[in-house]
Order: structure tokens, then sequence, then C-alpha cells
């Protein structure tokens, strides 16, 4: 999943530099974003790849029997 920051204009015309929001891709990000801050102008928006090695990193049985051993 990727993060975009995204720089906009509220209706009011306030500027707010940052906005990060996950989504799948920026479409997806933008309507999140349109639903917190409706009517709003996007000035500009950067895209982030996350990677999360939490997640990826695979631990087995015989790990784990070892850490609780210790």
């Amino acid at each position: 999943m990727q993060k975009f920051d995204f720089s906009i204009l509220t209706r009011d015309g306030q500027r707010i530099v940052s906005v990060v929001i996950a989504g799948r891709d920026q479409a997806e990000a933008e309507r999140k974003l349109r639903q917190m801050y409706r009517n709003c102008e996007v000035v500009s928006c950067n895209s982030k790849q996350v990677t999360d090695h939490k997640i990826q990193q695979a631990v087995s049985v015989e790990d784990l029997i070892s850490l609780i051993s210790k």
C-alpha cells in the first residue's frame, strides 16, 4: 500500500502543506482526502512507497521456541 502526501487549499482558502493518506492508488487516496476536506483544491501530490518489514518477515515455530526458552 502506498502513502500519498497532499498539499491542498481548503474551501475557506487555508493552505495545508502536508496531509498524508494511505491508498492503493492516487485516485483512492484523493477520494479519502475529499471525504475529509470537501471542495478542497489539490495543489500537489507526492507518492511514497511503504514497506513494513515486520509484516513481510516470517517467523518459524522453531524460532519462537528458541526465543521463549532463552
